[in-house]
């Protein structure tokens, strides 16, 4: 069976792990945001694409929520030390990564290429592939002014209520080789349980991957990312109440509007309406290896259901 999963942030991370267990992993690509990328101390750095990478390879921090098992933060700390910006974290090794997806990219290639071949190193079974090689940049408009997304995500810790979202390059950003070919290729199309503005939003703002899914002849199934209106991290939940009017499973039905099927979302949200989209409830707290699984599970006999 051919998956391709849309995935950003901490939650599709854990969902895709979640996703791989439940599936022969050779048949999922997952497509990642890179709208949050960012330069840190001349680094590039993908963290989307990290913590994907870093959960199909077994070495993310479960605790922490993001990074690697294992940190240590000696680099980090002699940046601050010497007056350096030491505002996002970066672990020593963390930092390995960063160094050698920089130096790959500063030799010509491109970041689906360098994507490719850290999977590999890393020992990670399926696909994972960038929205768009092209520069892809998330902007969010606040009270205090237009806001790059990690300045307003990571230095001021989300505070700031947005008011519009802007995704700079999104005009002429094409789909990374292997996307088109994988989502024409699914047998399902799965919008994994994360923040429709600022991790799902980047993605379908590549107008080559929006149309694939528009015109899609199987089935396409998203995740919530709230349960009972609230989100497990981060402001999702603030953000769907800003911009789309409410926390409830349809007004994240309505951010996906002619991409989707079906709608997995909590128990705890209740009985929804969605119209023509199909309801899933279940229990969608990913708490460990099992929920994870669980819930991907959930998500594959939504598409059952609909063939």
């Amino acid at each position: 069976m051919n998956i391709a999963v849309l995935s950003g942030g901490v939650g599709g991370a854990r969902f895709v792990r979640g996703l791989v267990d439940a599936v022969d992993p050779s048949g999922v690509t997952v497509i990642g945001n890179v709208g949050d990328d960012l330069e840190v101390l001349g680094l590039h750095v993908s963290p989307d694409l990290d913590s994907i990478l870093y959960a199909l390879a077994g070495l993310n921090d479960e605790e922490r929520g993001w990074g690697r098992a294992g940190e240590t933060w000696n680099a980090l700390e002699s940046v601050a030390d010497l007056g350096g910006e030491a505002w996002f974290k970066l672990g020593d090794r963390d930092l390995g990564l960063h160094l050698v997806r920089t130096q790959w990219l500063r030799e010509g290639e491109p970041l689906s290429a360098v994507t490719r071949r850290l999977a590999g190193a890393l020992g990670v079974e399926g696909t994972v592939l960038p929205a768009t090689d092209d520069r892809l940049r998330t902007f969010v408009q606040t009270d205090a002014g237009e806001l790059s997304f990690q300045d307003w995500f990571v230095r001021r810790g989300h505070r700031d209520e947005v008011t519009a979202v802007r995704f700079e390059g999104a005009e002429t950003a094409r789909p990374a080789p292997g996307v088109l070919e994988a989502l024409g290729a699914a047998d399902l199309i799965v919008i994994a349980p994360s923040n429709p503005f600022v991790s799902i939003g980047p993605v379908l703002a590549v107008q080559g991957i929006r149309d694939a899914i528009t015109n899609r002849r199987v089935p396409s199934v998203a995740v919530s990312p709230l349960i009972a209106g609230r989100a497990v991290k981060g402001p999702a939940d603030r953000m769907l109440s800003r911009l789309a009017g409410g926390t409830t499973p349809l007004q994240v039905t309505d951010c996906y509007k002619g991409l989707i099927d079906a709608l997995v979302y909590d128990e705890a949200d209740g009985e929804v309406d969605l119209g023509a989209v199909r309801p899933i409830v279940t229990r969608t707290l990913m708490s460990d290896a099992d929920a994870r699984r669980r819930l991907a599970e959930a998500a594959l006999e939504a598409a059952a259901a609909l063939r």
